[in-house]
């Protein structure tokens, strides 16, 4: 099965379940390197932020997922290597073999990527973000190049509710913020507290 037409079909499909409204907040679509953070409350997330990006910004953008999960089946892999997506292994993170180090690496110079970092789904339709861990400040003080670019999605989590595999169409929401970065002599709790805020502001958006 060919990988590109894969990827093309996915994007429409995606578009076609989640019906996303797309919505960029001072901020414009770039193939500059960036990283997208967003909050997390579905399987699906991955792709509908990358079907939200126009079609040259998504060759060059590659979604991280949980490899415990996307490896699971040959399908699930064959979407994955459709995404370019870069899969994390949850289980195995060793001190010199984290997952910052394999996505700098992973990226070079030419990709950007969409992370989540809380960690994990939220499970809940308050809307409610969880605090983020710390790989999205190491990542951006090993790479002060790249921009950082808050995401917002709604309705996530009744699209591909907890369990299910099959998506139900309904329409969700996506919201690109202005980008942010590390600034000079910001610690990590302030950063990470300043990013989370960063989406939880379009929420309202």
């Amino acid at each position: 099965m060919d990988l590109n037409l894969t990827a093309s079909f996915l994007s429409a499909l995606t578009k076609v379940f989640a019906g996303p409204s797309v919505r960029w907040v001072d901020c414009q679509p770039d193939t500059c390197q960036r990283v997208y953070f967003a909050n997390h409350t579905s399987h699906v997330d991955p792709m509908v932020i990358w079907s939200s990006l126009p079609p040259d910004v998504r060759k060059v953008t590659r979604p991280t997922a949980a490899k415990d999960y996307w490896s699971r089946g040959w399908f699930r892999r064959h979407l994955a290597r459709s995404l370019n997506a870069l899969l994390i292994d949850r289980d195995k993170i060793k001190v010199h073999q984290s997952p910052i180090d394999l996505m700098i690496r992973e990226i070079g110079d030419q990709y950007s990527l969409i992370v989540f970092p809380e960690g994990g789904r939220t499970h809940s339709d308050s809307g409610e973000i969880r605090e983020f861990k710390s790989g999205i400040y190491y990542l951006n003080k090993k790479r002060p190049d790249l921009e950082m670019v808050p995401v917002y999605m709604d309705n996530m989590n009744r699209i591909l509710p907890r369990g299910e595999f099959l998506p139900v169409p309904l329409l969700s929401r996506v919201v690109f913020g202005p980008p942010i970065w590390l600034e000079q002599g910001e610690s990590k709790s302030d950063f990470l507290a300043r990013a989370r805020q960063s989406v939880l502001r379009l929420r309202d958006v």
